[in-house]
């Protein structure tokens, strides 16, 4: 079957068809996604009744797997999944939504905010992959800024600032803006900031975009309340209506895109339904910052 790819959202995201995850990709239809990643970002897979094993082995198609390996607050006897996926769902090991007040769920309400996957890693996420197992009867969508498209619409002077600059990311900066503080000593030492660039150079379009995220929560060489300010400035900058997509989950969707080039956020849905997202996630290709030295 050929591969098409139309365009869905008002500036981006496309839907694609003549792929079946439940089979070996041809080397084809590799070259026809990445290729439909870098063009659109954000690449939709309606129908695709697929088991665990089989989502894992489409995206180890694309490249290297990111294990979620101390990201969240699920203690490893308490987890559903390997560590080849990460959970986002609202579930505990029995398969339970989890009480309004428990302090994991509260963590991933941090998930609503507007940010990148793993930017709070030396190495962040190149590709995101989320399959619909289940979904809530209402709400739960999940919305995809384009970051390139945010960046192209900086007036000149705002483009020269940011060029070169360097944030530190951490979820702990992201889940303060919600309100949430309870770490342990081992989870705040966990979520200690990396640094990674503002600007970021897509190596095979060229195209350049904005690395935002939450978890942005300074900037290198800024006093803290004028960074935090200028953050929130440009987060507001790239979120407009006009650089969203806006999904609304079927079961059986797998929806992937690319950390690099896009931010993207769930939204609300009710606390005592389940919402079973799994998520397979591609490494990036390496830092984007230097690091401070530990």
């Amino acid at each position: 079957m050929t591969v098409t790819i139309r365009q869905v959202g008002p500036c981006f995201a496309g839907e694609i068809d003549g792929i079946d995850m439940r089979r070996p990709l041809t080397r084809d239809e590799v070259a026809a996604i990445h290729a439909g990643m870098d063009k659109y970002a954000v690449l939709v897979f309606r129908d695709q009744k697929i088991t665990d094993a089989q989502q894992l082995a489409f995206t180890q198609s694309l490249g290297e797997i990111e294990h979620a390996i101390g990201t969240s607050l699920r203690a490893a006897n308490e987890t559903r999944l390997p560590t080849t996926f990460a959970d986002v769902s609202n579930l505990d090991k029995n398969n339970t939504p989890y009480p309004r007040d428990d302090r994991r769920r509260l963590f991933a309400i941090g998930n609503r905010l507007w940010h990148s996957d793993s930017s709070f890693k030396t190495t962040p996420a190149k590709y995101s992959l989320l399959h619909a197992v289940s979904i809530p009867s209402k709400g739960g969508d999940t919305q995809f800024a384009d970051m390139r498209a945010a960046y192209d619409a900086l007036d000149d002077d705002t483009k020269a600032e940011v060029e070169g600059m360097v944030c530190e990311h951490s979820q702990m900066f992201s889940r303060q803006l919600i309100g949430f503080s309870d770490f342990t000593d081992e989870e705040r030492e966990r979520f200690r900031p990396v640094r990674q660039c503002m600007v970021r150079t897509h190596p095979v379009t060229g195209r350049k975009s904005l690395y935002l995220s939450s978890h942005a929560g300074e900037i290198v060489g800024w006093p803290m309340p004028e960074a935090r300010g200028y953050l929130r400035d440009l987060i507001e900058h790239a979120t407009q209506r006009e650089f969203v997509y806006t999904h609304k989950w079927r079961v059986d969707d797998l929806v992937m895109w690319d950390n690099r080039q896009t931010m993207h956020r769930a939204r609300p849905f009710p606390a005592h339904e389940p919402r079973d997202m799994r998520r397979t996630t591609l490494i990036g290709d390496g830092p984007t910052a230097e690091q401070v030295a530990a």
